[in-house]
C-alpha cells in the first residue's frame, strides 16, 4: 500500500481442501473483503488528512501531513485472484502463466520492456553452472567474496569488481535467482544460490501446530 502504483496478484492455496462450490465463494468474499479493506483505508486517510488541515496549527502537522498524502496518492491494482492445489503440478504452472501474462502487461508495467547489460545474462548464466555443479553443496550457501572468485575464473568476467556484482545480484534477487540478504549484517556476506533450500528449511521451522507438536515431546 505503500509503493506508488502497485500490482498486486491474490492467491488462494489448499483448493484441494474445498468442494468446486466453496472455492467460488470464498474467491468472491476475498475479492469482497480487499475492496472493502481499500474503501476504508482511503476513506482513513481522507479522515486523517481532514483532520489535520483543519487544525489550529496546521503548520506543526506539515511532516505528517506530506506523508498521509503521499499515501493518500499510491494506486493499487488488485488483479483477480488464482486459487491453486499447491500439490498439483499443472496447477502450479499455471499460475507460474498468469503471473507472466500479467508482467508482459505494460499497461500494468509500463517499464517492462528494458534491455540490460550483457554482462547481466553472463553472470547469471555462470551462477546457475556453480549452483548446478557437482562441488556445490545442496544448500546453495555461498561466502560472497568466494563468489566472486569463482566468478572471475570466467574468461569473461575476469574484471567483474565486487560493486557490479552486488547490482547484479541485486537483480537475480529481485527475479528470485538467488537470495542476498544485504541489508542483515550477519547475512550480508553469504549468498544463497539454492532459494529452495531457504523454502525446504523454513517449512520444517514455520508450520501449522508446531507449538503443540514441540510440546508433545516428553
Amino acid at each position: 500500500m505503500r509503493v506508488p502504483n502497485s500490482v498486486v496478484l491474490p492467491v488462494g492455496t489448499h483448493v484441494d481442501c474445498c468442494q468446486e462450490q466453496e472455492v467460488a465463494e470464498k474467491t468472491h468474499d476475498i475479492m469482497a473483503r480487499i475492496t472493502a479493506m481499500l474503501a476504508e483505508r482511503k476513506n482513513n486517510l481522507a479522515h486523517f488528512i481532514d483532520n489535520l488541515e483543519g487544525s489550529e496549527e496546521p503548520k506543526f502537522y506539515l511532516d505528517q501531513w506530506e506523508k498521509l498524502k503521499e499515501m493518500e496518492s499510491c494506486t493499487l491494482t488488485i488483479l483477480n485472484l488464482v486459487a491453486v492445489n499447491c500439490t498439483d503440478h499443472c496447477d502450479i504452472k499455471k499460475l507460474e502463466a498468469t503471473i507472466l501474462k500479467h508482467v508482459k502487461n505494460e499497461e500494468l508495467f509500463p517499464e517492462v520492456v528494458r534491455v540490460l547489460p550483457p554482462i547481466y545474462r553472463q553472470v547469471e548464466a555462470a551462477i546457475v553452472d556453480i549452483a548446478q555443479s557437482e562441488e556445490m553443496a545442496d544448500h546453495g550457501m555461498m561466502d560472497l567474496q568466494y563468489l566472486v572468485s569463482k566468478l572471475s575464473q570466467h574468461e569473461h568476467l575476469a574484471s567483474l569488481g565486487r560493486e557490479l556484482l552486488q547490482d547484479i545480484l541485486r537483480y537475480l534477487h529481485r527475479i528470485g535467482l538467488v537470495v542476498w540478504y544485504e541489508e542483515i549484517k550477519h547475512l550480508e556476506s553469504t549468498v544463497f544460490l539454492q532459494p529452495t533450500f531457504l523454502i525446504t528449511m523454513f517449512k520444517l521451522l514455520v508450520r501449522h501446530h508446531l507449538v503443540q507438536q514441540l510440546e508433545s515431546i516428553s
